[in-house]
């Protein structure tokens, strides 16, 4: 959750809400070593300027490759 701190509270609300929104699809705690992917994947993403309504998308297309 450190990656957090790098952003304002906006982007913050943005990362949170794409990855519990992943999380729940999934049926995965926030807090295991997936949704921890996750919240680094979608803070990696908002800094490089993803568009809000594409992060979710975006989240998902990049952790289902993994």
């Amino acid at each position: 959750m450190l990656s957090l701190i790098s952003l304002n509270d906006d982007e913050i609300t943005i990362v949170t809400d794409a990855v519990r929104q992943w999380c729940c699809e999934r049926k995965l705690d926030i807090d295991s070593i997936e949704g921890r992917r996750a919240v680094t994947i979608a803070v990696d993403l908002v800094q490089l300027n993803t568009h809000r309504d594409r992060l979710f998308a975006e989240l998902s297309k990049q952790l289902d490759h993994q």
